[in-house]
């Protein structure tokens, strides 16, 4: 349907319709709304901006997902606000979300760390390239997304504060220090910063 119009607002709100009617079905059929949309994020951003828009419209396209993005951040980490306020944290969820952090390390160790460190010569990666991707894994929005998507219950309480776990160390220890792993990693210079 892209490809025979080039009208960027009737293709914009295809769009808009797509994940609407997509996220629908996808709920209808009893499979994740959020994956099938990623899915349908992939086909449209890969091949439909190749072979179905025009630069004016992958403009326009552009700078409205972006607008969406957006203002859907801010309504979730809102939402993470208020629910992180519900959630009574207790010894053992605090050390159950250690737990989750480093099983969460180990297993970003395990898919993308181990095989760029086994791949380094076939792509011409740098020396420390496994440890930046290992510790650059972070986690966000989507997590808490899903996790907040659950039915309620106990097994929810628990799936949100060790998710809530995860991100805030995520955001808080990796995020801060990817650049001095980075440095360390690859050995690349300190970015000077001017005042």
């Amino acid at each position: 349907m892209l490809k025979s119009i080039d009208q960027y607002q009737v293709e914009v709100l295809l769009t808009l319709a797509a994940v609407m009617g997509g996220y629908a079905f996808a709920s209808h059929l009893h499979v994740s709304g959020p994956l099938a949309m990623v899915v349908c994020g992939l086909i449209i951003g890969n091949g439909g901006r190749a072979r179905a828009m025009s630069d004016s419209t992958r403009r326009y396209i552009d700078m409205f997902w972006e607008l969406v993005d957006e203002i859907l951040n801010a309504v979730l980490f809102v939402l993470i606000g208020l629910e992180v306020i519900l959630i009574a944290f207790s010894a053992p969820l605090v050390f159950g979300g250690m737990l989750a952090i480093g099983i969460t390390l180990c297993a970003r160790w395990l898919t993308v760390g181990l095989p760029v460190a086994l791949g380094r010569g076939w792509f011409a990666l740098p020396p420390g390239a496994a440890h930046v991707m290992t510790w650059g894994g972070l986690r966000g929005g989507i997590s808490v997304a899903l996790a907040l998507s659950l039915p309620g219950g106990a097994q929810r309480e628990i799936v949100l504060a060790l998710t809530y776990c995860v991100v805030v160390f995520s955001i808080l220890v990796q995020g801060l220090t990817i650049g001095r792993v980075t440095q360390k990693a690859v050995g690349t210079p300190a970015v000077t910063r001017l005042p």
